[in-house]
């Protein structure tokens, strides 16, 4: 004997135009006007002026800075003498005069580099 097989028959089918209906209807609901946004302020951390020691007044000068300027200072003292290693470009080579900021390290990494400037801060 052969065996037939039926289909079910949906019948939730007639019940979703239904659903779809309550669902515009709560989409219908008015909706707040989103905030508007205000310009953002500076951290007054990273403005404060800060004094470099000695070592490091020598690369990016005496007058006290802010730390995002004393960064900046240095990265274009680092471009300006090439002192980036060629193949690991994230690599800072040192020179004479960042050897002594370095704590006498003949290399440091790009991240190192917040760390070791907060140690010749005040």
């Amino acid at each position: 004997m052969a065996k037939t097989t039926k289909k079910p028959v949906k019948k939730a089918a007639k019940k979703a135009p239904a659903k779809a209906v309550k669902k515009v209807a709560k989409k219908a609901v008015k909706k707040a006007a989103p905030k508007k946004k205000t310009a953002r302020k500076p951290n007054a951390g990273f403005m404060a002026p800060l004094m470099p020691s000695a070592a490091l007044g020598e690369v990016v000068g005496t007058k006290p800075l802010p730390r995002t300027e004393i960064i900046k200072k240095i990265w274009i003292y680092i471009k300006k003498n090439d002192l980036q290693d060629k193949k690991n470009r994230r690599m800072i080579n040192a020179d004479a005069k960042l050897k002594t900021v370095f704590a006498g390290k003949a290399q440091v990494s790009m991240f190192e580099l917040a760390k070791i400037v907060n140690l010749h801060v005040k």
